[in-house]
Order: structure tokens, then C-alpha cells, then sequence
């Protein structure tokens, strides 16, 4: 048994199918003396819908995916050195690209036979979030084996230590004055610019993990539902299999009870034809014995 193979095929699979396909795999790796496989398989986690829906969004565009992910670098690249015009540049196209793959997500996912909610669309789009963040949240994305989303990124990496954020060049002075003595490092605050971006990217984090929150409760209410509803169809697929079992089991009792019928009638048939055999033959023998009687008394005896 191929495993990774096994694998991926399951991670395809819609997620109400996820399950009982994972744990037929399993018991056939068993069967054929692959415990090992059959333990992994048997351990592989269930993705939710909003995961299965991004891993279908990898497997159908890889070519997006590498774009997407080179993005991801050159943001990370260009927080850490407080690149302010590559940020606003990459920030932008982020909010395009992040809007458009979740679009497109949707639409294969309604492709496949599953349609998402607006909430899942949402989650998808943090899913993204994510994978330009964090690196091996983006490694884990690509895999297309996602199984939950991964928790909202609060902030970009941190800044390199030897990155200055550019200033605007100061005004010419009126007249030359002597420079002030310099600050001791100990006592120079950070940069306010940068201080204030950390402190709006943590408030905007605090929000995030907020809305992930409710979203993550959200699918679980809905991923229970589910469960439920699939309970429920098997439960009624197994009402209609011993349904048809009893109508069968009616259908055979009544074809045989209409050949008993059949052989009753012609058992009948036969008896009455024996009758009336018997009686006719009953008859002719009485008739028979009659006629013999009256001729032995007619005769006269020989002198």
C-alpha cells in the first residue's frame, strides 16, 4: 500500500466521507499485514470545512500556490526591515490575492458538491492570513493536508536588529546652534512610529483571535450538526435496506404461496379424476355382475 498516496486521496474526500473512507483504509492496510500504515491512516484527523475547502484550492492551483507563497516571503522580508514602501505595495496586493483565492476556493469547493458558507469563506481568507504570516503555517497549507485553520496571526515577524526606519530629511536650521549632547542609548525610547504599528497589529490581533474564536466555535456547532445529519442518513439508509429486505422476504412468501396454490389445484384436479375413475369403474363392475348372475339361472339342466 502506497500510504501517502492513501493520503492524499482521503484529504480530497468532502468531509462528511472523510471518516468512514479513513477507517476502511486502515483495517485493509491491517488486513494485509501493514500495521504501521494502518495506525497512521487510522490517526489521520477529519479537516474541517473551511480546511478541506483551502485544500482543494491547493490541489487544483499549484501555480497559485508558489506565487502565493513568494509573497508571503518578500512580506516577511519586508517587516523585518521596515521597508515602508515595499509594505505598502505587498499590503495591498495581500488584500487583493487573499480575496481572490478565497473566491476561487469557494467556487471549486462548489464544484466538487460542497457548498460553503459565507463564515467558511471567511475562515479560508484567515487560513491565508496565516500562510503569508508564518512560515510553517505556509508549509502545512501547501501540503494540502490542512485540517483545521490555524490560530490568527497577530503580527509579522519581528524587525531585524540592524533595520532603522527611513526618516524624512529634517528642515534646514535658521542658523547653526550646537548640536544638543547625545542620549545615552540606555535612556532612547523606541521608535514611536514602530512602537504605535506594534500596538495597533496587537489590538488588531486581540480582534482577530476574537472573530476566530466565534468562527471556530461556529464550525463545531456546524460540524456537529453535520455529524448528526450524517448519523441520521445512515441511519435511514439502514431502515431502507431492511425495508427492502421485508418486501423481498413478501414478494418470495407470495410467489410461493401461489405455486402451493397451484399444486393444491392440481392435486384437486387429479383426486376428482380418481373419482370419478373409481365411480366408473365401480359401476361397470356392479352392471358386470348382474348379467352374469341372470344367465346362470336361465339355464336348464341336462337330463
Amino acid at each position: 500500500m502506497d500510504v501517502e498516496e492513501v493520503v492524499d486521496t482521503l484529504y480530497a474526500l468532502p468531509p462528511a466521507r472523510f471518516t468512514a473512507a479513513r477507517d476502511e483504509a486502515a483495517a485493509e492496510a491491517k488486513r494485509t499485514g501493514d500495521r504501521t500504515a494502518g495506525r497512521r491512516i487510522a490517526g489521520l484527523r477529519r479537516p474541517t470545512l473551511a480546511a478541506w475547502t483551502s485544500n482543494t484550492l491547493v490541489r487544483a492551483k499549484p501555480d497559485e500556490v508558489e506565487r502565493f507563497r513568494a509573497l508571503g516571503q518578500a512580506l516577511r522580508a519586508a517587516h523585518r526591515s521596515l521597508d515602508g514602501a515595499q509594505l505598502r505595495a505587498l499590503s495591498h496586493q495581500q488584500h487583493v490575492v487573499i480575496g481572490a483565492l478565497a473566491r476561487e476556493a469557494v467556487r471549486l469547493a462548489a464544484e466538487a458538491g460542497t457548498a460553503v458558507s459565507e463564515t467558511v469563506l471567511r475562515e479560508v481568507e484567515q487560513i491565508l492570513r496565516a500562510a503569508l504570516a508564518d512560515p510553517d503555517a505556509a508549509e502545512t497549507w501547501a501540503s494540502g493536508r490542512l485540517t483545521r485553520t490555524p490560530a490568527a496571526a497577530t503580527e509579522f515577524p519581528g524587525v531585524d536588529p540592524g533595520a532603522v526606519p527611513p526618516t524624512p530629511p529634517a528642515p534646514p536650521a535658521p542658523a547653526p546652534a550646537p548640536a544638543p549632547a547625545p542620549e545615552p542609548e540606555a535612556e532612547r525610547g523606541p521608535d514611536p512610529r514602530v512602537a504605535a504599528a506594534r500596538a495597533a497589529a496587537r489590538d488588531a490581533g486581540a480582534e482577530a483571535a476574537a472573530r476566530e474564536e466565534e468562527l471556530r466555535e461556529a464550525e463545531e456547532a456546524r460540524q456537529r450538526a453535520a455529524d448528526e445529519a450524517a448519523a441520521a442518513d445512515a441511519e435511514l439508509e439502514r431502515a431502507r435496506a431492511a425495508r427492502d429486505q421485508a418486501h423481498t422476504a413478501v414478494a418470495e412468501a407470495e410467489r410461493r404461496r401461489r405455486e402451493a396454490a397451484r399444486a393444491a389445484g392440481k392435486a384437486r384436479r387429479a383426486a376428482d379424476t380418481a373419482d370419478r375413475r373409481l365411480h366408473t369403474l365401480t359401476a361397470e363392475d356392479g352392471a358386470g355382475g348382474g348379467a352374469r348372475g341372470g344367465g346362470g339361472r336361465g339355464r336348464r339342466s341336462p337330463r
